[in-house]
């Protein structure tokens, strides 16, 4: 099976699950193949779960297994994008509302800022301004963005 082939296998069979109701808030991100290494990246509108994902690489490994493609030995692996993955769709944004991202513009400017809100066409953030504790809200649209990535905190919270 041509890789074009096992991508269009993958998608199908993805997408059809995506109708089921409790996969309706999935979406695909991502399909690599490397010889007999297949990695899917799904994600959904809540934060896709390992059931999730266990659903769609079972569905997925029946097709591939009936289509005989990839042999019989091949690895197959369905996952979330991981927290080292930028953002790829407008539609991973508004569970993000809240936290910090680090952002690339299109013109190589980067910088960190608090997602405060996302809009059809562009999202609206919190930066630090040129003093301490100065904050300035900012909206940057979509299509002026490179890249941007959830940041990871591992501040504890205080206790009260």
């Amino acid at each position: 099976m041509a890789e074009k082939s096992i991508l269009e296998v993958i998608r199908g069979v993805a997408e059809e699950r995506f109708t089921e109701d409790d996969l309706k808030d999935c979406f695909l991100l991502d399909i690599v193949v490397n010889g007999k290494k297949v990695e899917v990246f799904a994600d959904s509108d809540e934060g896709i779960k390992f059931w999730q994902c266990q659903k769609l690489s079972r569905a997925i490994e029946a097709e591939l297994d009936a289509s005989g493609g990839l042999g019989e030995d091949y690895l197959l692996e369905v996952s979330s994008p991981g927290v080292d993955k930028p953002l790829q769709r407008k539609r991973q944004y508004p569970r993000n509302v809240g936290r910090e991202l680090q952002i690339r513009t299109v013109t190589g400017e980067e910088w960190e800022a608090k997602l405060m809100g996302v809009e059809e066409d562009h999202l609206i953030l919190k930066v630090k301004g040129a003093k301490k504790g100065q904050f300035k809200e900012k909206t940057l649209p979509f299509d002026e963005m490179e890249s941007a990535k959830v940041m990871i905190s591992f501040k504890q919270k205080k206790k009260k």
